[in-house]
């Protein structure tokens, strides 16, 4: 498997508490300087100790959210992976935190190339949600959870809808 050429180098931390998503996400990101971590101590610990240009975060289990806030402050691009938080309200979140992507585990296999529009995206400085959105267009999202699923917070749903017609970030 060869590399996308954006990603070749990159010093990526994947952070899971399941070490076969880590094996999965190794083998998508060959080519990539990777560090992994299982719980919410060595991810912190990484992120305090290693300079980094992305990172991977699931969101149960290690306390992805805990771990999205310290990647923030850092200035850290973070994208989340989760498969069993995998809901409007965790999407929402991840957004108001400062998540630049939000993936569900079942698109693993695609993981490069969502870590590409991040990485394209801020060179650009342009919102990366937009390509995500292309990505994983509504009707994915209608088909999980439903037609309806963005009326429960509606305002934030077209506040977020306008920034992704907006230049820039």
């Amino acid at each position: 498997m060869t590399v996308n050429p954006k990603l070749k180098g990159k010093r990526i931390l994947m952070v899971d508490d399941e070490v076969d998503v880590l094996d999965t996400l190794q083998e998508y990101l060959e080519g990539c300087v990777l560090f992994r971590a299982t719980t919410f101590e060595e991810a912190k610990n990484l992120l305090e100790s290693e300079s980094l240009d992305l990172v991977i975060l699931d969101i149960m289990g290690v306390d992805g959210y805990r771990l999205l806030d310290i990647a923030t402050r850092k200035g850290i691009p973070a994208v989340m992976l989760t498969a069993h938080a995998f809901s409007p309200d965790n999407l929402m979140k991840s957004i108001q935190r400062g998540a630049l992507s939000y993936i569900p585990k079942e698109k693993l296999s695609e993981i490069e190339g969502f870590l590409v529009d991040v990485l394209e995206a801020r060179e650009r400085n342009e919102n990366p949600w937009a390509a995500w959105q292309q990505r994983l267009p509504e009707t994915y999202f209608e088909k999980r959870w439903g037609k309806a699923w963005k009326d429960v917070d509606k305002s934030f749903w077209e506040t977020f809808k306008a920034s992704l017609e907006k230049k820039g970030k």
